[in-house]
């Protein structure tokens, strides 16, 4: 028997093990057997458990645990990712704090330490997913840098340079002056911040002539190469192909005509700076401009900004501005609010610079990748996540994928300075092929994380050919966060369809960040945020689970509060109640098979409902529709379960009729154990631990078959009569509780039906309604009742059952009187103007709303007092 009260942490980790153990995670790679297969995404080995790894891990084992249930030859694989940026600042922050600088430990001593680092903590999140109860296959187990992982990355890389889409050039890319190191677009976040537009021009060299113009980073004027008119601008015509010059640096340079520039914005004039403006890098190349860079990698201004070198960039900016004043230079300065891109990791300004890297051509991978989707070939979940995607890949510039890191998969190009030979190859090479020299460096920089994490749904399991790749390629579904539709789930899908020539998954399901109840992203800062780990500990695993998937539409944000938490752990605690009950009543009986059974009304009303339910919860299951099966099961359970049909079965258990409690008992276990098994996906722990007691029950509820919908059980007429009696059974709980009636007070009942099966019902409106007798007629001429109809019965109650008529109509009277006065003031307040003009909009709505509900209410009494009357 199962214990008095619900207390998770006395079976779950338990519960897990045992799970474990039995190898029930772990599917044999069984090439042609129907299959199901999850990539879970991986965490970065510097994270810790939050509450956006739990809602994702809750709805992919929620997904795993009911296609395993279903009998597909089921995968979930588990996996760390390296993280490149996070895990060497991680690192090199902890180095510091020994007084260490990571130039002083060498390349080779620094991947050393990262290497322990990583043993040391990187298994920390593995070991906080296994709390949240997560099914994964452990012993599959992968990390970007395994060796698997890193053969892929290796063997994609080499194909791409061969057939010319991977390449390295001089290009604007985005640089953290902080983690320096390149960043990929994706990589860059932007937030509208305050800032200014600085006004002022650049003469002529007779100083006849200035052209005026506005920038918002004056400390890149020391590498301007150009200043850009419209060709169709007539104000500027007579100065194309005409000179100006660059204050401090004093460099002339040209006027030009190009069609980027606006005429309509400011005064029509852009100065050019190729080397630290992405837009102006392009007008640079079609005008064969210079390109110079006047910043170092750490943000300061180097020798090329003359007189500024040496100076941090924004204090540079600040003696520009400053000396441009003092010179007569500067005409105005104008506030302006524009989106500026910080890095992802630190949140420093980023700097686009020309700088030599590593790019992928994306062009020839995003067509096939835009067609994927377009042709149905994947479908993202929910649908209007794929004119993200479509505006994402159509858009796409190419792809930036080397980090002046030592942490990550090094560059595998090797170069030859005896022939300047460039060597790209899966093996290291010991000497150059091509003049035999030994004299060979490898490229200094790592690929971007994103690059390996492209290869996952693949590299993870072997690569092309690979056993676990032929019996679980191309995934089944992937499921993510919208957040990283571009980090991620674009890069895999033009990855795959790359280097497999599949789609990498069928199915992408997006759901969204969870949020406090303000709707506030939660957060160290703000102190709202949530320990999942501690949560697990006080509340439970299934409950954080339900309460993190129950009600939530696909793509939408989860705002998670006290109250979903008290929700979501009284209905374990009404899950566990209700099981306690059913197995008390059941011990010491033999219970018999459904067929065997005389079926009540009652259980044939549960069996149909039950059926409906399975149905239903099935049907949005395949459709990825996990909050609304969770919130159709929590309906279910609660109030048709629990709160109807337990009810309704006490008569009988309660009664003198051994067989009839028998075959009651059996029902109540039948329906039980499969609400056990549709809860399963989503509350593991405690499902288990219900049906290891239950009188019949296999070895593992996760290895048992999902319930299925049957025509059987469908009973339609008794379904329809049993909802009747519900009915009537509200109305009359309704009058009771209008009248103040003390639940211990017997009432008489007469019903006029116009469906003599309600006949039947009998025992049941005696016992749910605390009914002295039924009596199937109306009530005699000159006796005062209270009357309620519904559907298909007139229900009345004799009034001198339920109150003293005399005290009765006192009481309503007062109450009146209350209700009325307050009326009278609310109005009084409302049609006040200086109230209504002086009081907050809050408080003005607050008197509205009880004006509303004091005339409800008065309402309700002189219908009341109407009836007495």
């Amino acid at each position: 028997m199962i214990e008095k009260s619900y207390q998770p942490n006395l079976f779950e980790r338990d519960l897990y093990s045992w799970w474990m153990q039995q190898g029930y995670f772990t599917p044999k790679a069984e090439t042609g057997k129907p299959y199901f297969s999850m990539v879970a995404p991986p965490p970065n080995i510097t994270g810790q458990l939050h509450l956006g790894h739990g809602l994702d891990n809750a709805i992919q084992d929620s997904l795993v645990r009911f296609k395993r249930m279903q009998g597909f030859n089921t995968l979930w694989l588990p996996g760390t990712d390296h993280a490149s940026i996070a895990t060497e600042v991680k690192i090199v922050e902890a180095l510091k704090k020994q007084g260490i600088d990571k130039h002083d430990l060498g390349r080779e001593g620094f991947l050393e330490r990262a290497w322990q680092w990583k043993e040391q903590y990187g298994g920390r999140i593995v070991e906080q997913l296994k709390s949240l109860g997560s099914s994964c296959d452990w012993s599959r187990l992968a990390f970007t840098m395994d060796e698997k992982c890193s053969k892929a990355v290796r063997r994609a890389f080499v194909s791409m340079y061969n057939k010319g889409l991977i390449y390295k050039g001089d290009r604007i890319i985005n640089w953290c002056p902080v983690c320096q190191t390149a960043l990929s677009d994706a990589e860059v976040e932007y937030s509208e911040q305050d800032g200014f537009f600085w006004h002022y021009g650049y003469s002529t060299p007779d100083g006849s002539t200035t052209v005026t113009f506005a920038t918002t980073r004056p400390e890149t004027m020391l590498g301007d190469t150009a200043v850009a008119v419209n060709p169709a601008d007539e104000r500027y015509k007579h100065l194309v192909g005409k000179t100006v010059v660059v204050p401090f640096v004093n460099r002339e340079i040209p006027v030009i005509a190009d069609d980027y520039v606006d005429m309509t914005f400011g005064t029509g004039v852009v100065k050019i700076t190729p080397a630290h403006d992405p837009n102006d890098f392009e007008v640079g190349q079609r005008h064969n401009l210079p390109i110079i860079r006047v910043m170092n990698d750490d943000g300061t201004m180097n020798e090329l900004a003359g007189e500024f070198a040496g100076l941090d960039r924004y204090e540079c900016r600040k003696q520009i501005v400053a000396k441009l004043k003092e010179m007569g230079i500067l005409q105005k300065v104008e506030p302006h609010k524009h989106n500026v891109g910080s890095c992802y990791r630190c949140h420093t300004t980023v700097e686009p610079i020309v700088s030599k890297q590593w790019f992928v051509k994306m062009q020839p991978l995003a067509e096939p990748a835009i067609k994927a989707v377009r042709d149905g070939d994947i479908t993202f979940h929910p649908k209007r996540y794929e004119n993200t995607y479509f505006n994402w890949m159509e858009n796409i510039r190419d792809w930036c994928i080397s980090r002046q890191l030592w942490w990550g998969h090094r560059i595998p190009v090797w170069y030859c300075p005896d022939c300047g030979a460039e060597i790209c190859q899966e093996i290291d090479p010991t000497s150059c092929p091509h003049c035999g020299s030994t004299n060979i460096h490898q490229d200094e920089d790592v690929l971007d994380t994103w690059f390996s994490s492209a290869l996952w749904p693949f590299s993870t399991l072997g690569g092309v050919g690979a056993e676990d790749y032929n019996a679980f390629f191309p995934t089944t579904v992937l499921s993510c966060g919208y957040d990283i539709i571009f980090f991620w789930v674009a890069r895999m899908i033009f990855s795959s369809l790359y280097n497999t020539g599949k789609a990498p998954f069928k199915d992408v399901l997006m759901h969204g960040i969870v949020r406090d109840e303000q709707g506030r992203k939660m957060s160290k800062s703000l102190g709202n945020g949530v320990d999942p780990v501690e949560f697990i500990d006080k509340y439970g695993a299934d409950t954080l689970r339900f309460a993190l998937i129950n009600g939530v539409a696909n793509g939408s944000d989860l705002r998670f509060s006290p109250d979903k938490i008290d929700g979501t752990r009284n209905f374990m605690n009404k899950i566990w109640n209700a099981s306690r009950f059913v197995l008390m009543n059941c011990e010491g009986k033999q219970l018999v098979g459904l067929e065997q059974c005389n079926l009540t009304l009652a259980d044939k009303w549960i069996l149909t409902k039950l059926n409906a339910t399975i149905k239903q919860v099935t049907e949005l299951m395949e459709k990825y529709e996990l909050g609304l099966a969770c919130q159709t099961l929590f309906d279910f359970v609660w109030s048709e379960f629990c709160d109807w049909y337990i009810e309704l079965t006490k008569p009988i258990l309660y009664g003198s009729d051994e067989t009839a409690r028998i075959h009651t008992l059996s029902v109540l276990v039948y329906v039980l154990d499969k609400i056990l098994k549709l809860l399963h996906p989503f509350v593991p722990f405690i499902t288990e631990k219900i049906y290891q007691d239950l009188p019949f029950h296999g070895e593992s509820i996760m290895v048992e078959r999902y319930p299925t919908y049957s025509e059987d059980l469908n009973f339609h007429s008794d379904y329809n009569l049993v909802q009747e009696l519900k009915d009537i059974v509200t109305k009359i709980r309704n009058i009771r509780s209008d009248y103040g009636v003390v639940p211990s007070k017997r009432i008489r009942l007469h019903m006029i039906a116009s469906d003599n099966r309600l006949q039947e019902c009998q025992m049941y409106f005696v016992k749910l309604c605390n009914l002295e007798e039924v009596v199937f007629h109306a009530v005699g001429e000159g006796e005062q009742v209270v009357q309620a109809v519904s559907q298909s019965a007139t229900i009345q109650v004799p009034l001198g059952d339920l109150v003293d008529r005399e005290k009765e109509i006192a009481r309503i009277t007062a109450e009146i009187a209350t209700v009325q006065s307050e009326i009278a003031r609310a109005n009084g307040k409302l049609n006040n103007q200086g109230f209504i003009a002086k009081a907050p909009q809050k408080l003005v709505d607050a008197e509205k709303q009880k004006l509303a509900k004091y005339q409800e209410l008065l309402a309700q009494l002189t219908a009341r007092l109407a009836e007495l009357q």
